[in-house]
């Protein structure tokens, strides 16, 4: 097995992408990103190789460029997600929230039909392996604060400040 990858500069700075044949396995940012791309790939795919391609994530890469254009409110990639099945489905519902839109992890566990499982859904969304293209920026704290974010919450306020026009990201 192959996970093809890349690192690509964006305006949240340096995106590590990773893409399995049948899909985008993981994106990481922040702090550490390139190493967190490797730690997933060596406990998700122990047999896999790694082997850099940035055409093999193009799509991935255009339409990145074209969210943080302020062309683009929601991704069509074909993702190849590792997780549990409660894991998936707070991920599928992270991907029901609107571009520029928040909730609360509270309002995600309900939706979810999972009253009282916020934390469950907190730590399912913080598990996300694709962050952006699975907007689990969206979720909030009750009160209104950022709570936390796997890249940092100053990129989880640029995210959503790009989100609701109050950001205007230089381009790669």
């Amino acid at each position: 097995m192959i996970i093809y990858y890349t690192a690509v500069d964006s305006p949240l700075g340096r995106l590590y992408l990773g893409q399995h044949t049948e899909g985008l396995c993981i994106l990481t940012l922040g702090d550490g990103a390139k190493e967190k791309l490797f730690t997933y790939v060596e406990k998700v795919f122990p047999q896999a190789t790694l082997k850099s391609s940035k055409t093999e994530l193009k799509d991935t890469i255009d339409q990145l460029t074209e969210y943080f254009r302020g062309d683009r409110t929601d991704f069509d990639l074909k993702l190849f997600l590792s997780g549990t099945a409660f894991q998936k489905q707070v991920w599928q519902g992270l991907l029901e929230i609107p571009y520029g839109k928040t909730i609360s992890y509270g309002e995600l566990a309900q939706k979810l039909n999972s009253p009282g499982g916020m934390r469950a859904v907190g730590a399912a969304n913080g598990q996300n392996p694709v962050p952006i293209i699975i907007p689990c920026h969206r979720v909030i704290a009750a009160d209104g604060s950022l709570g936390g974010y796997t890249g940092g919450l100053d990129i989880k306020h640029k995210l959503l400040d790009l989100e609701q026009q109050k950001f205007t990201p230089t381009l790669f």
